[in-house]
């Protein structure tokens, strides 16, 4: 029996293949060891099979004496809230991210709100191998709380935030095309479009978990999206990936906004509004410089972590970051929770272009301009720390940075060396200030590992 992907971002495997009744009752009793067997909050994506999953899981906890709320359909931020607000031992969102449809599987939350933590999931694992004593008997058993409505608590406390205008976001009207992919963000995203006064067009907004697309949101899984917007003379397109925590930009044009300047715009959002003294932000190593630019010509502090929300989470709770995120289009506003939020990045975002006044394209014209190219490389029978070695060397004279593999900045271009986790490959991410001259790098970089493993 094929087995199911096992990392630091939880479970993940194909329905009825590698995730079956026995590992997912296995998983989600392992969590409650760890837990303890307290309260335990639980929601899903929406994807197809969801339910019988959420059945199994909701099952295994009970059977460890765990008491259950379980708030249906929900983004997996709207589940950490809930573990927070809930002060519970921890929360299960029953997901696969962006992966294809016929995957599911389990992101597991601390009593923080926040994923689990490479120490942290040492444990956990640990508990998944020796399940002796997790079990009660039934009459220790305890109930389970339907909680639907938690998603109304959320948008609230989004529209509560100081870096977001309401009244200013209603008074302009947005006409606004939304993709939610039929997953978890399907009523929420258009609910708080509707109470910021957004005329709201709706594609494929109903939580059935069938994907009409590649789930994942890059531009190449955009193409109707795209033209829809364009079509309907909409002000923007907004489209969210299936669990909801990641917010992709479509401009009035019907192109891309960008990933990356999805955080580079809400960093400029919410520290314009943060006293000086305190505008510190947080990202990852291979998010956009663009970020780096916005947060300098506001007089603030940039800090870095490696790749993974939970490595950026830490660096902002270190630096006291009022704001971070990656730049695969996830934001995190520490003043709603420490996690990547769909629904802060739409709320800012709205808010920056409210006061901005133009249209989607020349905002993203007044942003710092860069951009960004990834390709891998085959490590099979290969040695990485030589490589490794080899470009440390040969690029000694720039400033490298070495917490997540080999960055090396130049002066307005940087790149990045990553070897995967979960396969052989060692992953190149060049970013410079115009696409022609990211993709020479890219082959200059390439060009460099291939002449040293010649002379290897």
């Amino acid at each position: 029996m094929k087995q199911p992907i096992i990392s630091i971002s939880g479970i993940r495997g194909i329905f009825g293949e590698s995730l079956t009744p026995e590992n997912i009752v296995k998983y989600a009793a392992g969590f409650a060891k760890y837990c303890g067997s307290k309260k335990i909050v639980i929601g899903r994506d929406g994807r197809m099979g969801g339910e019988l999953v959420e059945k199994l899981v909701e099952a295994a906890l009970l059977f460890c004496g765990s008491s259950v709320v379980n708030i249906g359909i929900a983004p997996t931020p709207t589940i950490s809230l809930a573990v927070e607000a809930l002060k519970a031992a921890g929360g299960i969102a029953i997901t696969a991210s962006h992966n294809p449809q016929e995957y599911n599987g389990m992101k597991f939350i601390s009593s923080k709100g926040v994923f689990l933590d490479a120490a942290e999931n040492e444990k956990l694992w640990k508990c998944f191998d020796d399940l002796d004593g997790a079990y009660v008997t039934a009459d220790k058993v305890k109930q389970v709380e339907y909680y639907p409505g938690f998603m109304d608590f959320h948008i609230a406390r989004v529209l509560d935030l100081s870096a977001v205008d309401v009244n200013r976001i209603r008074k302009r009207k947005f006409k606004v095309v939304v993709d939610c992919v039929n997953a978890s963000g399907s009523v929420i995203i258009p609910a708080l479009l509707e109470k910021l006064g957004c005329r709201v067009i709706k594609i494929d907004c109903d939580p059935t978990g069938i994907f009409t697309r590649k789930p994942e949101p890059l531009p190449e899984n955009l193409k109707r999206t795209c033209r829809e917007v364009k079509r309907q003379k909409a002000d923007i397109g907004i489209v969210i990936d299936p669990d909801a925590d990641r917010l992709v930009i479509i401009t009035e044009e019907g192109k891309p906004f960008g990933e990356e300047n999805t955080i580079t715009a809400a960093v400029k959002r919410v520290l314009g509004k943060t006293p000086k003294g305190k505008r510190i932000a947080a990202i990852n190593l291979s998010t956009s410089r663009s970020v780096d630019d916005v947060v300098e010509s506001l007089g603030g502090k940039i800090y870095k972590s490696p790749v993974g929300e939970i490595n950026v989470i830490k660096k902002m709770q270190k630096v006291k970051a009022v704001i971070g995120g990656e730049g695969s289009g996830g934001v995190i506003l520490p003043e709603l929770h420490y996690g990547r939020d769909s629904l802060v990045g739409v709320a800012l975002i709205l808010s920056e272009l409210a006061d901005f006044k133009g249209k989607v394209s020349e905002y993203k014209k007044a942003l710092p301009e860069y951009h960004i190219r990834k390709s891998k490389i085959s490590l099979a029978g290969l040695d990485p720390e030589a490589i490794f070695e080899h470009l440390r060397g040969k690029y000694r004279e720039y400033k490298q940075n070495f917490e997540d593999g080999l960055r090396i900045d130049f002066s307005k271009s940087w790149v990045n060396f990553r070897r995967s986790n979960t396969e052989p490959i060692m992953r190149i991410i060049t970013e410079a200030g115009s696409a022609a001259e990211a993709e020479d790098m890219q082959k200059q970089f390439h060009n460099d590992i291939k002449q040293f493993l010649k002379k290897k």
